[in-house]
C-alpha cells in the first residue's frame, strides 16, 4: 500500500509541472520542465513497478528515460531557443490565475468521472488514474488555447504523457515493444512537429497559431 502511495503522491505532482509547462514564457524553458515532468513519471513508473511486482515496468522506465527525459527534451530545446516571437509571449489566452483554475476543475472533474470505475485493479491508484486523465486533457486545452505554435507542441506531449501513465496504472504488466512502440511515435511526432514550427517561423517570422489562416505552397 505504502507503493501506491507514492504513486499518488507523484502523479499530484505531475498536474504541477503541466502547469510550469503550458504557463512557462519560452518554449525553450517549456521544455526543461516537461524533462522535469517526465523525470517524475519515471520515478513513478518505478514506484508502480515496486508496488505491483511488474518487471516490464522498469524496461518502462528506463526507455522513458532515455526518450522522455533526455532526447525529446534536448531536441525541443535545440530548435526552440533560437525562435521567439515577444509579440505573443507565453501565448497564453488566459490569465496564469485563470490557468491554475481551469486546472484544478478538470482535475476535480476527472476525479469525478474515476470515482465510478469499479475495476479492482485501480482502486488502489485511483488518484494517478484521474491525474492521468486530467493531464491528458490539460494537454488538450494547451492545443486548443494557445497561441503559440511551439507550446501546443507540449500540448501533444503532455497528452501522450497522460495516455502514457493511463496505461501503465491499468496494464503494467503489458510487454516492453508497449513502450517501445509509444516512444518512437512520441519522438517522431516531435521531430516532425519541431521541423514544421521551425519552417513557419522561418518564412512567415511569427509563432502566433492565428495568423496562420492560409496554407500557401
Amino acid at each position: 500500500m505504502n507503493g501506491f502511495l507514492i504513486v499518488n503522491g507523484l502523479s499530484g505532482l505531475l498536474i504541477v509541472s503541466s502547469l510550469l509547462v503550458t504557463l512557462a514564457a519560452k518554449p525553450a524553458n517549456s521544455a526543461r520542465f516537461y524533462a522535469l515532468q517526465s523525470f517524475i513519471l519515471v520515478m513513478l513508473f518505478v514506484a508502480l513497478a515496486g508496488a505491483t511486482g511488474s518487471g516490464e515496468l522498469y524496461l518502462w522506465s528506463f526507455t522513458a528515460l532515455l526518450t522522455k527525459v533526455i532526447l525529446v527534451p534536448a531536441i525541443m530545446y535545440r530548435t526552440f531557443r533560437k525562435l521567439d516571437d515577444p509579440a505573443i509571449g507565453s501565448g497564453a489566452v488566459m490569465p496564469t490565475a485563470l490557468s491554475i483554475v481551469a486546472a484544478a476543475a478538470v482535475v476535480i472533474l476527472c476525479f469525478g468521472v474515476v470515482s465510478r470505475v469499479t475495476l479492482p485493479a485501480a482502486d488502489a491508484i485511483k488518484p494517478a488514474l484521474a491525474v492521468s486523465l486530467a493531464l491528458f486533457f490539460v494537454g488538450l486545452g494547451c492545443i486548443v488555447a494557445q497561441r503559440n505554435i511551439l507550446k501546443q507542441v507540449f500540448g501533444y506531449c503532455l497528452m501522450e504523457n497522460g495516455s502514457h501513465l493511463t496505461l501503465a496504472l491499468l496494464a503494467p504488466n503489458a510487454p516492453e515493444l508497449v513502450e517501445i512502440g509509444i516512444a518512437t511515435d512520441a519522438i517522431f511526432a516531435v521531430v516532425v512537429m519541431a521541423v514544421l514550427g521551425s519552417r513557419i517561423f522561418d518564412t512567415l517570422h511569427t509563432l502566433d497559431a492565428r495568423q496562420l489562416t492560409t496554407l500557401k505552397g
